[in-house]
């Protein structure tokens, strides 16, 4: 489970609550390359085409953003795309895409 965060905001003079969730939404990995960010333009392209990925850019709170660690069994990188959702939405998407795995 991701970072949870609440914010109060009124609306038509009642205090609302929002709860944002923050996700890992997508992960992948590349071999050993010199510049790993750059590998990973088109992998991040590839998933902003799919459904899931155009859900998340549509519905993120924030444009989401990609973390990468050197992975010591393959030398390689590990990805992972973390986005922050609003409650529903973090439902609906995982009901229509699942957890990422």
């Amino acid at each position: 489970m991701g970072k949870v965060r609440y914010e109060v905001k009124k609306i038509d003079g009642k205090e609302i609550v929002f709860e944002y969730h923050k996700i890992v939404v997508h992960k992948f990995t590349i071999g050993d390359v010199e510049d790993p960010e750059l590998y990973a333009a088109e992998p991040i392209y590839k998933w902003q085409q799919t459904d899931a990925g155009k859900f998340v850019m549509q519905h993120s709170i924030e444009d989401p953003v990609f973390i990468h660690q050197l992975d010591q069994m393959t030398f390689g990188y590990k990805f992972v795309i973390i986005a922050e959702l609003e409650t529903k939405k973090l439902s609906e998407f995982y009901l229509r895409f699942g957890t990422c795995k």
